[in-house]
């Protein structure tokens, strides 16, 4: 099995390639953010720079930029740092009703001792579960994309009713890294024909986001996404410590695992259904970063994933599956988005509009190297 000699990833994970010195190239992906999103004195002037340019621009609002929050550590962080910048966030959640118990305290005790107002969006439970169950039976990987479709959409919807311009997110490529293409496809347009295919109701609650509404929010309205952690030296450890010390912050034991879909999805659905190891992505992006060594990486890999029976069983319940129906899905043949209608060709058509968003700090870098280009395994398929 060739590894990558820099960090964790090795040939199993899609659209690698190696240098001559058996370096990938999601190595020199992080060298570029690297060099474009600097940190230490550079990063903080960056920082300050931006939260001065939005005090200045929501003066006469009541708020000046929307965080999404979600009970984890990063998001949790977020809001502190907003706070510290000297800015005014409106907290927003998408409760897609899978929430975990801690994660529910975690958000009312940060935003309680901050002070910060929240805008929640709840979509009809019964409505989401069947959402879940479309994916499931689609064959899939991608049976998370709902969910973080409907956060952006919601961040976006907060920000349009409350006129408020920026969008700060808790991704860091330093500590998360970004997801492969192969893993991860998410669009509007893939959740409606998965759902039209595989689903018994109507698409009525959820917050889906359609490319009218991508580009209205995007050029349009000219909401601004800003990811603060980019330009800090942030280690969750001591970000986690110090939520916990000072705002009644509590660990939920381990990352993304604030949402039992979620956690349901990276500890057994992935690993189970389709032998991919996400703790690779968290893993792999602090050994590039340097805050693990390579050696620690690896044990931490090698480590069995754990994951909890009486979730898989929640789910399972929930969702309506027999134990015979839940594993005729978990063996069933394997597909992609590539099934269904997506907007990825289109993405990629328009890659010089997509490419001026990015630069005007309407859509993230990583969508912008994700989506716009083609992707190599599409040219192996036709």
């Amino acid at each position: 099995m060739k590894r990558c000699s820099r960090c964790l990833y090795d040939e199993t994970v899609p659209n690698i390639s190696f240098d001559e010195k058996g370096v990938c190239n999601y190595c020199h992906v992080h060298n570029q953010l690297e060099a474009e999103y600097p940190t230490g004195e550079a990063g903080r002037l960056k920082l300050e720079t931006i939260a001065s340019q939005i005090r200045s621009e929501s003066r006469n609002k009541p708020y000046d930029v929307i965080v999404g929050v979600s009970g984890g550590a990063d998001s949790s962080y977020m809001i502190y740092l907003a706070k510290q910048l000297g800015l005014r966030p409106l907290a927003v959640h998408f409760d897609n009703t899978w929430d975990s118990t801690v994660a529910v305290e975690n958000i009312q005790n940060v935003l309680q001792k901050l002070d910060v107002d929240l805008y929640t969006y709840v979509v009809d439970n019964k409505e989401y579960d069947d959402i879940y169950r479309s994916f499931l039976k689609s064959g899939v990987p991608d049976v998370e994309a709902p969910t973080d479709i409907g956060l952006a959409a919601v961040l976006n919807m907060a920000a349009e009713k409350y006129k408020i311009k920026y969008v700060f997110e808790g991704h860091s490529f330093r500590t998360e890294g970004v997801a492969p293409l192969g893993w991860v496809y998410m669009d509007g347009k893939y959740i409606q024909s998965v759902q039209k295919q595989y689903g018994t109701m109507p698409l009525k609650t959820y917050p889906n986001m359609l490319m009218p509404k991508f580009i209205q929010w995007s050029a349009l309205l000219g909401l601004k996404k800003i990811r603060p952690l980019y330009y800090i030296n942030y280690v969750k450890k001591e970000a986690m410590a110090m939520l916990t010390q000072n705002l009644g912050w509590e660990w939920y034991g381990g990352h993304h695992l604030e949402n039992r879909f979620t956690a349901f999805w990276h500890t057994y659905f992935m690993p189970k259904r389709f032998n991919v190891d996400t703790r690779l992505l968290g893993h792999a992006a602090l050994v590039r970063s340097g805050q693990i060594t390579r050696e620690q990486g690896l044990d931490l890999i090698n480590a069995p994933q754990p994951y909890d029976a009486e979730l898989v069983e929640m789910v399972k319940k929930r969702l309506g599956f027999t134990d015979e129906e839940f594993e005729n899905i978990m063996n069933a043949p394997k597909k992609t988005y590539r099934d269904f209608k997506t907007y990825k060709k289109t993405f990629e058509r328009m890659r010089p509009f997509w490419y001026l968003m990015y630069k005007l700090n309407r859509v993230p870098k990583s969508f912008y190297m994700k989506f716009c280009f083609p992707d190599p395994l599409d040219i192996k398929y036709k």
